[in-house]
């Protein structure tokens, strides 16, 4: 670990982090993408063949992200933790569309990825809260735009959110923390060598197995995020 870190802590997340809560990583060997196509799913131009499929496949995720038996587990708890008794900044990046770091406590989180419960309307852009089931058909109502509702989450060939903040609190970190993340992914797999070339900046890989990019931090800690990301929070939280 990175000696008399004291300042701001940026954090990336991915799937690996929420694994263990019970839902599927995407590039696993049995992950989303092995089981369905993402061209298909992920895309605009899957949507707009087909948005009838695609609505209720993301209706599907919903309800079951809405079921009782989806948790925030310890990794999201200790960067809850983590967040609330760091003497500097912590901001939470996540690729995640999932809630469970906002249901673990976490506040200063941005979702570059989107969010599965917000909807938003390709017509006008207001983005809604939304826990049921979006109709192809629906009406917008901020701007009474029929069928023009889509999950608010970046489908690939979309530019991710809210990146201009990501790169300023990348800018304004000593430690990097990036968890649960296959490497792979761009533009999240470029932070590591963002930070990297910036130079001050002390970065960590905490994941079930060294990433595409594992190469490119100073420090890597290996095995089940509920408990590497525990130890290690409390680790930074002791000043060990």
């Amino acid at each position: 670990m990175g000696a008399g870190i004291t300042g701001n802590i940026a954090v990336l997340t991915g799937a690996g982090i929420s694994k263990e809560s019970g839902l599927d990583t995407f590039r696993d060997a049995d992950g989303l993408w092995s089981k369905v196509s993402l061209e298909d799913y992920a895309t605009p131009e899957g949507f707009a063949r087909d948005p009838v499929k695609v609505q209720a496949f993301y209706n599907e995720r919903r309800r079951g992200m809405a079921g009782g038996n989806i948790r925030p587990n310890a990794a999201h708890e200790a960067l809850a933790k983590l967040e609330a008794e760091w003497p500097g900044e912590v901001v939470v990046i996540t690729q995640n569309i999932d809630d469970l770091h906002g249901r673990a406590g976490t506040k200063n989180l941005i979702h570059m990825h989107g969010e599965l419960f917000k909807v938003r309307c390709d017509a006008c852009k207001a983005v809604s809260e939304r826990r049921g089931d979006v109709a192809v058909d629906e009406v917008c109502g901020e701007c009474g735009a029929a069928g023009a509702m889509r999950p608010h989450v970046v489908w690939f060939g979309e530019m991710p959110f809210d990146m201009d903040r990501i790169y300023e609190a990348l800018d304004a970190c000593e430690l990097f923390m990036s968890i649960g993340t296959s490497g792979n992914v761009y533009p999240a797999a470029g932070f590591v060598q963002h930070v990297r070339f910036k130079g001050g900046i002390h970065s960590v890989e905490l994941n079930l197995e060294p990433s595409e990019g594992a190469s490119q931090f100073a420090e890597t800690v290996y095995g089940p995020a509920t408990e590497v990301v525990p130890e290690y929070v409390e680790r930074l939280l002791s000043g060990r």
